[in-house]
């Protein structure tokens, strides 16, 4: 079999996980790297035998590409994702998919009309316990849910890094580590409701937050919490506890489990957190959707719906009061057709 041949733009931290991922990958090779370092990309692209260039726009001239994976600062995703869906080239953007929403449609309107695929990375949807902790939650051993807890907390020094610029980000730790969090609570939760948020003391001297709480209520009536933070660390062994009405979930970074009400005993099903099988679960879930062999696991409508949610936190922040989260881009896919031309493209393939 003939392997999908990706181009990567963005030679930085993320990208790491993405080579050795591709290592992996049966069905999907990296051919080229491109960063505007060139020996950023010369040094990335040696060890994996690929070509490295100083643009994507050089890399786009010189070789033929089926995909690209989008891993530079979320400013530039919409400019970077135009001009390969211009040139009929699938297109896989790191989160979050950009900085509004507005920019995020055009994108995905402008890949409807291509007809190639683009969609949002976010390992954490294709971490094999937090799979399989959906399952458990389907299957409905824990009964009615009814709370949701999250926490990405950590101490990183965020003074010299790009994703504590807004004029970069967008956004600080919120729009960071926020928008995988987002992504999970839609993923066990579905449709979110309200958000409110707070942010902490600024610890860090940054122009953003560098430490915030999410509060959440979904469409269900599901409550929940996310504690996100660069300078404090909470020292848990779980990243996301479910709780519902007979028993509890914990998804942990080295072992997830489960217990019901009617149990004293908790029971092991993952094996924890494996960040180069997300990030190649990730990869071949893009390339078989791009075979058809696949539908996408994170959707268009999961992939603006991040980047609307993210948008009302930073306004109840700024507000300081709960916001209704108004999901405008699904009127705007009905009227022109965009999620339907993208169902379609995922069952044709």
């Amino acid at each position: 079999m003939t392997r999908l041949k990706f181009g990567l733009i963005g030679a930085g931290g993320i990208a790491q996980s993405y080579g050795r991922a591709f290592e992996r990958s049966q069905i999907a090779e990296l051919v080229a790297v491109a960063d505007i370092r060139p020996d950023a990309a010369r040094a990335f692209a040696e060890p994996l035998g690929c070509q490295s260039f100083d643009s994507f726009e050089t890399m786009a001239d010189r070789v033929e590409l089926d995909a690209v994976v989008i891993c530079t600062p979320p400013v530039t995703h919409r400019e970077i994702s135009l001009y390969f869906v211009e040139r009929n080239v699938h297109v896989l953007c790191e989160k979050p998919l950009s900085i509004d929403s507005q920019s995020a449609i055009d994108m995905l309107e402008a890949a409807s009309r291509a007809g190639v695929l683009l969609t949002m990375a976010s390992k954490f949807r294709y971490v094999q316990d937090v799979i399989r902790a959906k399952s458990l939650v389907l299957s409905g051993i824990l009964g009615e849910i009814v709370l949701f807890e999250n926490a990405f907390t950590s101490r990183v020094d965020m003074t010299n890094r790009w994703n504590s610029r807004p004029e970069i980000s967008g956004g600080g730790v919120l729009i960071d580590n926020g928008t995988h969090s987002i992504d999970l609570m839609r993923y066990f939760l579905g449709p979110l409701a309200e958000v409110q948020v707070i942010e902490g003391k600024r610890i860090q001297g940054l122009s953003v937050e560098d430490t915030a709480r999410i509060f959440i209520k979904s469409a269900s009536g599901v409550v929940g919490n996310v504690d996100l933070s660069w300078s404090i660390n909470k020292e848990l062994d779980s990243y996301i506890r479910i709780y519902g009405s007979q028993g509890t979930i914990s998804i942990g970074w080295k072992e997830s489990k489960y217990r019901q009400s009617s149990s004293s005993d908790w029971v092991v099903f993952g094996t924890g957190y494996d960040k180069v099988q997300a990030f190649s679960s990730q990869i071949d879930n893009f390339s078989k959707a791009i075979c058809r062999e696949e539908t996408l696991l994170i959707t268009p409508e999961d992939s603006i719906a991040s980047v609307e949610v993210i948008e009302a936190a930073y306004t109840s922040m700024r507000r300081n009061h709960w916001m209704g989260i108004t999901y405008d881009s699904a009127r705007l896919f009905e009227a022109n057709g965009v999620e339907n031309d993208f169902k379609v493209l995922a069952e044709s393939r």
